[in-house]
């Protein structure tokens, strides 16, 4: 019956191995990593960026149309990293639970509550055979009334956690030690230090120099907390300050 040396465990998402591992939720964290995008998230004192690569596998497709930055709400961005099909309808049922959310409570819902509640739907993917875990790891900005800038990290097993900076995707761990140098004594980056921070780990650890075309950057400020995406010229804006800082 088995086939290779998953043993028949990887055949069905819930069970478990004999060593206490779920391959179809392993399998999940590869399909992230298989999509071949690396993406970077960097929190600053009043400020959150991430950036990601943009990749238009075709020379005949509009490259507008072509994204991995979605608004969740008008203060909530979310970056999808690994199988964009998965995210976006994660997207829209984050956008209907947030709307939920403002209709009951009246206030808009916070970072933190939507991270939980994408966390808690991932973890139910991992529990239930009639589903597959979604191949996405979602990073969540926004601007807390009380806390200030957020980010958070939620991957296809159903973890979630708040993070100074962080990465996802292929070249991952190359950038988590890049950020780790870059944020030893907990730095109080401004807005562009914050976002040249997340640009330059990005071509640090890719090891190229991009286009404004190549990447997409979204941002929330304290000062303007809806998020955003950052257009083609503010990209250049940026990349021609790293390149003559560097």
């Amino acid at each position: 019956m088995s086939r290779g040396s998953g043993g028949g465990y990887d055949r069905h998402i819930t069970i478990f191995s004999p060593e206490g591992r779920l391959f179809q939720v392993e399998y999940a964290f590869k399909a992230v990593k298989a999509a071949g995008v690396t993406s970077i998230g960097v929190r600053g004192k009043d400020s959150v960026c991430v950036v990601t690569q943009k990749k238009v596998p075709d020379k005949l497709l509009d490259p507008t149309s072509i994204t991995h930055l979605f608004p969740v709400t008008k203060f909530l961005g979310l970056l999808a990293t690994g199988t964009t099909a998965d995210a976006r309808t994660l997207v829209q049922q984050a956008r209907n639970e947030a709307a939920e959310f403002r209709f009951k409570y009246g206030y808009e819902m916070p970072v933190d509550v939507l991270a939980r509640w994408i966390a808690d739907k991932s973890q139910i993917y991992t529990q239930h055979a009639y589903m597959r875990p979604l191949g996405v790891v979602a990073m969540v900005l926004g601007i807390d009334d009380e806390n200030g800038p957020r980010l958070f990290k939620c991957d296809p097993a159903g973890h979630f956690f708040g993070h100074k900076a962080t990465s996802a995707g292929l070249k991952e761990q190359e950038a988590i030690n890049f950020l780790e140098k870059k944020m030893k004594n907990d730095p109080e980056f401004s807005y562009d230090e914050t976002v040249q921070t997340a640009i330059s780990a990005l071509q640090s650890v890719l090891q190229e120099d991009f286009k404004a075309n190549e990447i997409e950057v979204g941002v929330v400020r304290r000062d303007n907390p809806a998020f955003r995406v950052l257009t083609m010229e503010e990209i250049d804006e940026q990349l021609t300050a790293i390149s003559e800082r560097d």
